[in-house]
């Protein structure tokens, strides 16, 4: 195990493993039975997948600039996107993993890059790998 995934990473991985297979689940029924529903807010929850599992196995493996970079994307992309549903709903017929800051996941989405930026920080004097 990695000083990134021991002790409270452990949880963090946790999460975003969890986080990676339910958007991923997610996005990949929605992609193949209505992917032109709803498009844009499935192919958004394939990405946030992607993102996920990216920053799982960075936390994992303890390659602390993958992680530090796909946490970054994570966490503009949850920011933008749920600015851009707030304040245009009707641009996401359905929602999507970060649709209105994650609300349909109870916020977690929000604070979970947040959680994972504090994370990365707490060990910034350690040398960086990856």
């Amino acid at each position: 195990m990695s000083e990134l995934s021991s002790g409270p990473g452990r949880a963090l991985v946790a999460v975003y493993a969890v986080f990676t297979l339910s958007a991923g689940a997610r996005s990949g029924v929605q992609l193949a039975t209505g992917f032109d529903h709803a498009p844009v807010a499935y192919l958004l929850s394939a990405v946030a997948a992607l993102i996920y599992l990216l920053a799982t196995f960075a936390l994992w493996t303890s390659r602390r600039r993958i992680a530090l970079a796909a946490v970054g994307v994570e966490l503009a992309g949850v920011l933008g996107i749920g600015l851009y549903s707030v304040l245009d709903p009707g641009s996401f017929p359905e929602p999507t993993v970060w649709s209105q800051f994650g609300a349909g996941y109870g916020y977690i989405p929000l604070i979970l890059p947040v959680l994972g930026l504090w994370w990365l920080r707490r060990g910034a004097k350690e040398p960086a790998n990856g």
